[in-house]
This record gives structure tokens, C-alpha cells and sequence, in this order.
């Protein structure tokens, strides 16, 4: 273990913790990152509804039913 940092360099099963943490930063984007992309973009149809009024959008869902 290191002292200083308090980490272990290595898992119990022998795994480098540093190199995964670095491969896990080159490997592109994070869980959360393309989250925050998804929920800016908007998923395959959406984009009719990105910066509209919500209470338009209920009031054409409603008017088909």
C-alpha cells in the first residue's frame, strides 16, 4: 500500500488501479457526460419538442385522443 496516498497500486485480484483509471480517461466519454448529451440533444424524434412550452405540447397530445 501506499503510504502517502493512502491506495493500494494494486487490486487483491492484481488489477493496476492507476492504469485503469488513466485508460478510463482517454476511453472517451463518461456514463454522466453523454447523459447530459442525450438530455441536450434529445433522443431519435424529439427534437419537435426541444424549447417548446409544455403546456402546448399536452394541448396537441390531448387534441388526437
Amino acid at each position: 500500500m501506499n503510504r502517502e496516498s493512502g491506495e493500494a497500486p494494486f487490486t487483491v485480484s492484481g488489477t493496476d488501479i492507476h492504469e485503469v483509471k488513466q485508460k478510463n480517461a482517454e476511453a472517451g466519454l463518461s456514463y454522466n457526460e453523454v447523459k447530459a448529451l442525450l438530455a441536450k440533444q434529445g433522443g431519435h424524434g424529439t427534437a419537435i419538442y426541444s424549447d417548446t412550452n409544455i403546456d402546448e405540447v399536452k394541448q396537441e397530445i390531448h387534441k388526437h385522443q
